[in-house]
């Protein structure tokens, strides 16, 4: 800046008097030149200066904007960078300094004022915070008109937000506005997706971001927000965002922690630790680093280590609430439910309108069991702030729980849909009861009362329950400890999966959790729970796929020691589903190898504090690295096992070839699994009975063990169906179930075959298989009753007609009149009157209707008789 480095010049100064004087119409110009030059000076400086603190070159912009403010750089920006360059590195002292200096110069700036807040806190000043915000508000409403600039609204807007102003308000009179007068204004997209994001609607941040302008993709920020926006559904895009972020400014401290945040998710304590060095290489004094530190302790069992990062978190700032509330939420996200709201307890203590406290406080109340509470607050958030996503969905679900119906029995408290509950409450209380003998027995642990499981007819709603947030897609059920949320049949389509095998697996969540008290890694949680469901019946284990099969031949078989990533950094739905059986091939290695008096072993462990990677080389008296290896032995001898004579290649035909083009491509390569399921297939459809037999043989004899779409024993059922030979049928049929417990097209087949042959009690077996499946049919129903009947189970053919009655409209009148005879058999005169008289209703002319109508009446007028004799005579 050559000449005018060191002050500003000034014609008052340093023009002599007469000169001023006598030439001042002369000089008027240069100054104007002057002016024009170093204003354009100054605003290339500005945009170094800007560029170098979003490459994370914080001292060289601080050293920058030292030289302009000391020069000509006297615009407010200058001020403001230094100082936030200050701040990044943790020179808090410096920062005040600056501030003080800049506020003499400026003291009308609301951005200033703003950063002052921080300031302030940061150097153990937060008494003087209140003060700041009156000058800042006697700023603001002094001159409103000053600050009528895309700048000045967006400083405004972030001003009121302090002040508790509606969030929606804020964005439709500042942000919108400032974006609307400035489309590529960058800072504008910015402040409004920080604002959703506090709000937790990432769907707005994300919307928001990719309509911003293409300079926005130059500022790390950008990137971290959208990493931030993606993080709950796109692991994959939040990554990638992360990525890009720190190739920008590999000293984006929001980022590195972002990453750590990830890592600890993962269970990759170590490399999270290593982040956090990054941090602190950056800022020494980042509260956040030291909260993160706090957690990774407290994962440990490191009081001591937990009480003094939390301590460094808090030194500078002693009454920083976001300090409790992060490590509070990190453990909330370990299943710590009772230490995590206990940490939001504290962040409330310093500060009790901290809103994300408060929310966070509130979910984990929820999660706990502790539903008065939790829902009171959720009020009180949403009452308060109208735009938080999370609260108006929870206050939603309120509602909507009012009407839900409660059943209770043997310590578990259960909430469904009234319809639901009619149609198989009780058959939710029994399974829930006999996984409690069993895996309570199995596993040694007793489990806190009531265990509360609630079930959803809705996927959002159920969403809702589990995460505040809709979404969810591919779980059924979730476990919290004491509480369980389920998706039921009703919300998933036309083919549910099983949800007593679903129920008995969040059951055993509850069991295991209880054991632990919380702290297992989320590997050997989900394990155990799919490895029981296979052992309760083997109908409900998951199959080995061939997918499944090559990624444990390949190289996507995830280390024992590493088995908590694969659920977070799964790619894909299928690499998720593929982390669920891998770790429940895990615990049956352990099993096997180590016996189940070892697995509990390291559940007790666990509970105690130890790390999973201490207690397993412990409890197996094997290292880390040979069970690494062992188990993936183990693993591939299994995979190896299943079709171990089948290839893989898929014909390299179209889609509409006909069998004889199949065919001919079979004759090299004999043995390929998806040829020969492929060839079956085509000649169903072509209809070639003989042929199709003969092929699916071959695919059966290849893979026996396969029940996926084009399984052998569906299609061999078809082709004895077609072929009327219902023995052979029913053993296709049979196979398949005995394989897969959600199969209900076979096992409403078998209903048929069963009634058709008056086999009652295989009649009531595999109604009750498909009431596992799906209760919301009528099918499974109708055939229990006529079975239950049919065997003098008087009470299950009661149960089972009430839900026929309620799902079924084509014969009402029969449904009525068989309900009204069973009551009568029982007894129960009163109720057998009135569905008989509702079966006339229906059918007035019903014959056999009106004969028990009289012989109940009958009855009625005898008993009334008998104890109107008997009345008064001495015994």
């Amino acid at each position: 800046m050559g000449m005018f480095v060191g002050r500003r010049p000034s014609p008052e100064r340093d023009f002599p008097g007469p000169l001023r004087a006598n030439r001042i119409g002369t000089i008027a110009p240069l100054l104007c030149c002057l002016a024009a030059w170093s204003s354009s000076a100054t605003a290339a400086e500005l945009e170094q200066a800007e560029a170098l603190f979003r490459a994370g070159k914080y001292d060289e912009c601080a050293q920058l904007a030292e030289q302009e403010i000391a020069g000509i750089g006297w615009g407010e920006r200058w001020r403001t960078l230094k100082i936030a360059a200050e701040l990044a590195r943790g020179k808090y002292p410096q920062a005040l300094a600056s501030l003080e200096n800049a506020l003499r110069r400026f003291p009308a700036s609301v951005a200033l004022h703003l950063q002052a807040l921080d300031v302030y806190r940061y150097n153990g000043r937060a008494e003087d915070v209140p003060r700041e915000l009156e000058m800042l508000e006697r700023v603001v409403m002094g001159s409103p008109q000053r600050h009528a600039t895309p700048e000045g609204r967006i400083a405004l807007g972030r001003y009121f937000l302090l002040r508790g102003a509606d969030a929606k308000k804020v964005l439709d009179l500042f942000f919108d506005v400032a974006i609307k007068e400035q489309p590529d204004y960058v800072e504008a997209y910015l402040a409004t997706a920080e604002l959703a994001l506090e709000k937790q609607d990432l769907a707005l941040a994300a919307e928001t971001l990719r309509k911003a302008p293409k300079p926005a993709a130059e500022d790390p920020r950008f990137h971290y927000l959208l990493a931030r926006a993606y993080s709950a559904e796109d692991s994959a895009g939040s990554a990638r965002e992360l990525t890009e972020a720190l190739k920008l400014n590999p000293r984006h401290v929001d980022s590195l922690l972002l990453q750590a945040d990830h890592l600890i998710d993962s269970e990759k304590y170590e490399d999270a630790a290593r982040m956090l060095e990054q941090v602190r290489a950056v800022n020494p004094h980042e509260p956040r680093a030291f909260a993160y530190q706090a957690v990774l302790a407290h994962l440990r069992n490191d009081r001591d280590g937990e009480a003094a990062a939390r301590r460094s978190a808090l030194a500078t700032w002693a009454t920083n609430p976001e300090v409790d509330h992060l490590i509070g939420r990190k453990l909330a996200q370990k299943y710590r439910f009772a230490e995590g709201s206990a940490y939001q307890r504290r962040a409330l203590e310093l500060d009790p309108d901290y809103r994300p406290a408060r929310l966070q406080l509130c979910q984990d109340l929820l999660r706990l069991g502790e539903e008065t509470e939790g829902w009171t607050l959720a009020a009180e958030i949403f009452a308060k702030d109208a735009y938080n996503v999370v609260a108006y969905n929870l206050t939603t679900l309120r509602d909507r729980l009012a009407g839900f119906r409660t059943l209770q029995q043997d310590g578990f408290l259960v909430r469904m849909e009234p319809r639901e509950a009619e149609l198989y409450g009780r058959r939710v209380l029994d399974l829930l009861r006999r996984a409690k003998q069993t895996l309570c027995a199995k596993y040694g642990a007793s489990v806190p009362e009531p265990v509360i499981v609630e079930i959803f007819p809705q996927r959002r709603e159920f969403a809702v329950r589990t995460f505040g947030l809709p979404g969810a897609d591919g779980l059924l059920g979730v476990c919290f400890g004491r509480v369980v949320t389920a998706n039921s049949p009703a919300s998933q389509g036309a083919h549910p999966s099983n949800w007593e095998a679903v129920l008995w697996h969040e059951f055993c969540h509850v069991v295991t959790l209880s054991k632990t008290r919380n702290k297992m890694p989320r590997w050997l949680s989900e394990g155990i729970s799919v490895y029981e469901e296979e052992q309760a019946d083997p109908a409900w284990g998951s199959a080995l796929n061939p997918r499944f099969r090559a990624m444990i031949l390949g190289p996507e078989l995830t280390p024992m020691s590493q088995l908590s990533s694969a659920f977070l950094s799964s790619k894909t739905p299928l690499h998720l589903q593929f982390a669920y059986y891998e770790s429940a091939l895990a615990v049956d290695f352990l099993v096997q190898r180590f016996g189940l008096d070892a697995v509990k072993g390291v559940l007790d462990d666990l509970g105690s504090g130890s790390p999973i990677n201490e207690t397993l080389p412990r409890r197996t008296k094997t290292s880390l690295e040979q069970l690494d290896r062992d188990f993936a032995r183990f693993a591939r001898e299994r995979a190896g096992r299943v079709a171990p004579e089948a290839t893989w290649e898929e014909p390299d035909l179209p889609g509409d070839a006909d069998s004889a083009a199949i065919a001919t491509w079979l004759e090299s390569h004999p043995k390929s699994f998806h040829g020969w399921r492929r060839l079956a297939a085509r000649f169903v459809a072509e209809q070639k009975w003989a042929r199709a037999k003969h092929a699916i043989g071959k695919l059966k004899g290849l893979y026996p063990e396969y029940v996926g779409p084009e399984n052998a024993y569906i299609m061999l059922a078809t082709v004895h169906r077609r072929l009327s030979d219902p023995a052979a049928e029913r053993q296709a049929l049979e196979e398949l179930t005995a394989r897969d417990g959600s199969a209900s097209p076979a096992l409403l087949r078998l209903l048929e075959l069963d009634e058709a042959e008056k086999d009652w009690r295989k009649l009531a077996t595999d109604a009750r298989r498909l009431l596992a499946v799906n209760p919301m049919i009528p099918a499974p129903h109708r055939g229990l009753a006529r079975a239950a009947e049919q065997l003098g189970a008087i009470d299950e053919a009661v149960t089972a007609y009430r839900a026929v009655a309620l799902l079924d409209e084509s014969d009402p009148a029969e449904v009525h009149y068989r309900l009204a005879r069973l009551l009568s058999q029982k007894g129960n005169r009163d109720e057998a009157r009135r569905e008989v008289l509702k079966s006339l209703e229906e059918a007035p002319r019903f014959l056999d209707a009106h004969r028990l109508l009289l012989e109940l009446v009958e009855r009625s007028e005898n008993h009334a008789k008998a104890a109107g004799d008997g009345h008064g005579h001495p015994h």
